[in-house]
């Protein structure tokens, strides 16, 4: 299944993706959040499509919708960083012997399509196409063998990322990854039966109009079973937590000379069976 949400920001809808055409879930379901995962919802939805379920309704004018994140705001949004083995060596760093763990904001979560707000003081903001999956069941100390159990599906995830704020003021990554409209996510979550590999996936960003990452989710260092195992290590992973895998090689840090976002700029993105997305940044207002 594919599923979505819908509507203006703050006041979305649940919706999922039927023979290639948005229907409206909202009176089966409130959200897509961690009650929706720990109440099995995911069967319940399956179970209402396969009976068509009269609530179930088309939604209209469904090519003039904004989409949503396709998630409730989550407990959390980890990260993992370094990821991918060409994206370090273009960084200049090492492979890491563990997984870099750093977490963005939920604040910073928004839709797929959403404006990109490149904030105050930033002369460094970059991007970064990223394979996520999320939790469907609590996670804590899981073991390697039963990690995918605990996967319910998969999305795509643009980690803008401000390098200045991340690497050169000091602390912690989360300062340059949490601002606003950091975490487009979206458009489709994308339940775990829809990808048969999710290690085989090809992934792609573009800056208006030319390919800057071209990549697969083969070049992943560490990889989603042995992510969910680590992580439920260090924290309790919730139902509809999500983590993001890293980022291929290409992104604007990498670049020699540097190249980084500016005003105007039109940022498209997708990963192989999860759909694209299109961001256009503005500047600050606030």
């Amino acid at each position: 299944m594919k599923l979505f949400k819908y509507g203006p920001e703050g006041r979305e809808k649940c919706g999922v993706l039927i023979d290639s055409q948005l229907f409206s879930v909202a009176r089966l379901f409130r959200d897509y959040d961690e009650n929706f995962f720990t109440s099995d919802g995911l069967s319940r939805l399956e179970a209402a499509i396969k009976v068509r379920d009269p609530r179930i309704t088309p939604i209209r004018n469904a090519d003039k919708v904004r989409l949503g994140s396709p998630l409730g705001r989550p407990s959390k949004l980890v990260c993992i960083g370094l990821n991918y083995a060409r994206h370090a060596q273009e960084s200049g760093m090492a492979i890491p012997p563990e997984p870099v763990i750093f977490f963005k904001s939920t604040t910073a979560i928004c839709g797929p399509d959403d404006q990109v707000i490149i904030p105050k003081n930033s002369v460094k903001t970059d991007w970064e196409v990223e394979l996520a999956f999320v939790i469907g069941k609590r996670a804590s100390y899981v073991s390697l063998e039963n990690a995918m159990d605990h996967v319910a599906g998969y999305l795509l995830h643009n980690d803008i990322s401000e390098r200045e704020f991340q690497m050169e003021r000091s602390g912690q990554w989360v300062k340059g990854k949490s601002c606003d409209t950091f975490a487009p996510l979206g458009p489709w979550f994308v339940t775990k039966e829809e990808i048969s590999d999710p290690h085989n996936l090809h992934l792609w960003l573009d800056l208006n109009g030319q390919r800057m990452q071209d990549s697969n989710t083969s070049d992943m260092v560490y990889k989603i079973p042995f992510l969910v195992h680590y992580i439920s290590q260090f924290m309790t992973l919730l139902p509809g937590d999500i983590i993001s895998t890293g980022t291929p090689f290409g992104v604007g840090f990498g670049l020699n000379p540097q190249r980084y976002l500016v005003a105007g700029d039109v940022v498209e993105l997708g990963v192989e069976g999860l759909g694209t997305q299109r961001q256009v940044t503005v500047a600050c207002q606030l």
